[in-house]
């Protein structure tokens, strides 16, 4: 068994496919150092990011695969799925291999699987556009907090720059402990170094961090919700289709 070790980011993933290429190999498993190693283990190879590799690996990628391909591989790396590495590892060599595009031969296990899981991520991308709930802090920042499946709020950036331009802004992914912060003029990752405090555990604002008519409008938004709710046409199986369960604790509307 032949073991790659390196640092769990895409570009070292694609600095893995160099080296699949380079040393004539292919990795039975993908681990991040300090995973523990299987029983069995014939060679074990440290893999180390390299900025002219994988940017060499992209650059072939890029020739090969259309625009919609690519963000395939985008969206696979953010599923964040158990296996996905060596999964994408996979459809990059046959990318590389073969002298036709692969992109639509869903005969091939590995391109049928990528495409299933862009659904799935796509699909979770929309519901994070949709339930998505700010909280005006007193600074004025509008605070939001996110728990998505998979690892989508990169990839909702972008609409939240266009739509709410002229207000900052703050969305948290509270289960991945980062978020961006929109000031106006740029959008940036942050990271918080106290993570214990309670709004980036519960996604709540606490009172002293609350601007004074925010729950004002939070009232006005539940009333809003139960006044257009007919009662005679209540679907409880359809409402938790069109809204998962797992939403519900950061909907404004769903808080007593």
């Amino acid at each position: 068994m032949t073991i790659f070790i390196y640092d769990h980011t895409f570009d070292g993933l694609l600095t893995c496919l160099f080296e699949v290429y380079n040393r004539k190999t292919f990795p039975d498993l993908l681990l991040q150092e300090g995973e523990p190693l299987p029983l069995f283990v014939d060679e074990v190879i440290n893999v180390g990011t390299s900025e002219e590799k994988h940017q060499r690996v992209w650059q072939g990628l890029r020739r090969r695969l259309s625009a919609g391909a690519l963000s395939n591989l985008t969206y696979g790396w953010l599923s964040e799925l158990p296996g996905i590495d060596l999964l994408l590892l996979r459809y990059m060599k046959k990318v590389f291999d073969s002298p036709v595009s692969i992109e639509t031969n869903f005969a091939d296990a590995d391109v049928l699987e990528l495409s299933k899981i862009w659904k799935k991520v796509n699909n979770e991308r929309h519901r994070l556009l949709q339930f998505v709930r700010f909280q005006k802090a007193s600074d004025g920042t509008f605070f939001a907090p996110v728990e998505p499946l998979y690892n989508v709020l990169p990839l909702t950036i972008r609409h939240f720059r266009d739509r709410f331009a002229d207000q900052p802004w703050l969305i948290y992914d509270i289960k991945r402990k980062y978020g961006f912060y929109y000031d106006l003029t740029s959008v940036e990752e942050v990271t918080f170094e106290d993570e214990t405090q309670a709004h980036l555990i519960t996604g709540i604002l606490q009172d002293h961090q609350i601007a004074k008519d925010e729950k004002l409008f939070q009232d006005l938004w539940k009333t809003y919700f139960k006044a257009i709710c007919i009662k005679e046409r209540l679907n409880p199986r359809k409402h938790k289709q069109d809204m998962p369960v797992r939403y519900w604790k950061l909907l404004t509307e769903k808080q007593k």
